[in-house]
Formats: structure tokens, sequence, C-alpha cells
């Protein structure tokens, strides 16, 4: 596969990824305003994807070597297990346009400021303008409501959200680095975080599927089991192969605009002037940061 065929790969199943992703946020809000506990939720993601991907884990194993200690613990829990538990977490307090912007939205932030940190890669010029619009806007989308005084207790929504999004993204690092293939990765990940989070959930007394239907319970495991938990994560696996963390990363900004407009049609939230002005800042940041500008450059 050439480099153009690569780029056009790690293109599509990002955003293919990210469109899952917006359906996550979408879902998990309805469901933990609904009949749902958070814990619920996470039992049914994990369990429903473990049983899925049990033919693929006996083929590859599920024993990750060589890492170090941060690594494995990341690659392990962080894509299945912690990041998911406190982005579900926040989306009881706050809403799914908010967990849009302050998720996947300022992912890319992360991952360019990590990259950064733990491997020395520095942003282009306009990659880091790119990033610092898309920071802007999605702080506009997700924090407008703080300046006009309403619903105040999202704060805390909005603390779980940025700090999933920064597991996330350290995550996405050690993966790259790692060399591990997509589905071992995930199976991994399932693997993992099955077997350490589960138990930890039920002990919390808040899982018992009381308050819920048989059809529920189904649909839920599959959206987050099958699609979420499985597809998404093969999908974005595969983008960080062929674009790297950084890159990947910056088309899960447009997921703001995915995750508002769907909250206004699906779920009764507003759109104001501010989330607006912000999705569009986080568009125009995602043009810069994804590097398309100097691709064309480099072609010519």
């Amino acid at each position: 596969m050439n480099i153009a065929q690569t780029r056009v790969l790690g293109v599509t199943t990002a955003l293919s990824a990210i469109l899952i992703w917006a359906i996550f946020l979408l879902n998990t809000r309805f469901a933990v305003n609904g009949n749902f506990s958070v814990e619920e939720v996470m039992v049914l993601r994990l369990v429903t994807a473990s049983i899925i991907t049990l033919p693929i884990m006996i083929k590859l194993g599920v024993m990750l070597r060589g890492q170090s200690v941060a690594g494995t613990i990341m690659i392990a829990l962080g894509p299945s297990a912690i990041s998911p538990y406190f982005i579900s977490s926040g989306l009881f307090y706050a809403s799914a346009s908010d967990s849009g912007a302050l998720a996947p939205g300022t992912l890319p932030f992360w991952a360019a400021l990590f990259s950064y940190l733990m491997i020395g890669e520095k942003p282009s010029r306009s990659r880091a303008l790119g990033l610092l619009i898309i920071f802007t806007g999605a702080l506009l989308v997700g924090l407008w409501q703080i300046l006009d005084g309403s619903e105040s207790g999202s704060w805390k929504g909005h603390l779980l959200f940025l700090l999933g999004s920064c597991l996330w993204a350290i995550y996405s690092i050690y993966f790259k680095q790692s060399g591990l293939g997509p589905a071992q990765g995930l199976v991994i990940g399932l693997f993992w975080g099955t077997l350490c989070l589960v138990p930890m959930l039920f002990l919390t007394g808040k899982v018992n599927f009381n308050n819920v239907s048989a059809q529920e319970i189904i649909l839920v495991g599959l959206l987050q089991g099958v699609l979420i938990a499985v597809l998404a994560m093969l999908l974005y696996s595969v983008s960080i192969r062929c674009l790297g963390a950084a890159q990947t990363a910056s088309f899960g900004a447009l997921t703001p605009i995915l995750a508002m407009v769907g909250g206004m049609l699906f779920l009764g939230e507003t759109i104001t002037i501010g989330s607006a002005s912000g999705v569009f800042l986080v568009a125009l940041g995602v043009l810069l940061a994804s590097g398309s500008f100097e691709k064309k450059k480099e072609i010519v």
C-alpha cells in the first residue's frame, strides 16, 4: 500500500470512528438519564464486546509483553475501561453536546501535547494553529453554559470529559509505539478491561437491571458492545497505524458537530449562539490540524 492509499484508509477509518463516537455519546446520555446506571451501561458494553470477540482472543492471545508499566496499563485498560467510564460518568451530569466538545473535541490538543512530551513530536505551524483553534472552539461549545450561568452542576461532567479525553490521548501514543495490530490491541483491552472493571462495577451495588426491559438490555448491549466497543475501536486503531496518534485525534474534533446536531434532534438539547460559534471554530481547526493543506504542498 503506497502513501496515498494509506492516507485515504486512515482518513476513512477515522471519519467512520467519529461517527460511531457520536452515536456512543448520544446513546449513553439517553441511557444514563433514563433507566440505566452508568455501571450497567459499562457492564453491557464490556461483557457483550468480550463475548463477540472471544474467538479472536483465543486466536491472537491477550498477553501484553515488552511494554513499560504505564504502557501496559494504558493499552490494557485505557480504551476499554478507564476512558469510557469517565466519559460515561460525565454524561450523567452534562449534555451530549458538551461531551462532544470536551471529550473527542479536545482530543487533538491532548494528543499533540503528550506527543511532544513523550516522544518529542512537534506539530507544524499550521497544525499548531489548528489545534489552538480546535481547543478554543471546543471550550466555547462546552463551557458556554458556565458563562451564561445555566446548569451549574454540569462542571462535574466537564471535568470527567476532559480527564477521559486526556487519558485516551495517552493511550493512543502508547498504542502507536507498541507495534500491536488493531485486532490484537482490541482484544487485549477488552479482556483485561472486562476482567478488572466488571467485578468492581458489580461491587458498587448499582448493577441490577431492575428498571429496564430485556429489549432495552439487548439494544444497549448491541450498540455499546458491538458497534462502539468493537467496530469503533478497530477503525480508530487502523487510523492510528495509518496517520499517527496526533493526526487521527484531529478528526475526533468533528464529533462536536455530530453530537450537537444529534442532541438537538434526538434528545431535545438546545443550540446556543456560543455553541454554534464553537462548532464553526472546531471545524476550521480540524482542516488545519489534519494536515490537509500541508499534503497539497507536498504533492506540488
